[in-house]
């Protein structure tokens, strides 16, 4: 039978490979000119709160369904997780996941936007990645 510790990593990755879905679909970019720039945004959210949700399950901290990035680092950090100032800065994703989702009375994103958004998403994609790495390592 499978140990607890396997499952939870089992699960952690299926979420990982979630969050990189979200980021392959991100860094594609525009590539119609009917794809806009909030969506792509929401895929960069996505791959954020997809990559820290899964280090959550890593160190079995429980999360209720929310798209609210701050939330989940604060859960992180309440776990003891140590959460780097650069990784600090993707809170802002949060906006994409919800007021710029579907049409409304918002500022229209613009590539600026994306770009910034994309950058964020990569940065806490490779952290939670390192993370999730030095984990194993430490329990092999």
């Amino acid at each position: 039978m499978e140990e607890p510790s396997m499952k939870r990593q089992q699960r952690a990755n299926e979420w990982l490979q979630r969050a990189k879905s979200n980021m392959a679909r991100a860094r594609a970019g525009r590539v119609s000119s009917a794809i806009l720039y909030e969506d792509l945004c929401y895929d960069a959210q996505q791959a954020a709160e997809k990559g820290l949700k899964s280090l959550c399950i890593l160190h079995e901290i429980l999360f209720p369904r929310t798209h609210d990035i701050a939330y989940l680092m604060e859960l992180l950090i309440r776990g003891s997780v140590l959460i780097p100032e650069d990784i600090n800065k993707a809170r802002i994703l949060t906006g994409y996941a919800v007021e710029t989702r579907y049409p409304g009375d918002y500022e229209p994103v613009n590539e600026e936007d994306y770009l910034n958004a994309l950058a964020l998403a990569e940065k806490v994609l490779v952290w939670v990645e390192s993370r999730i790495s030095e984990c194993a390592k430490g329990a092999g």
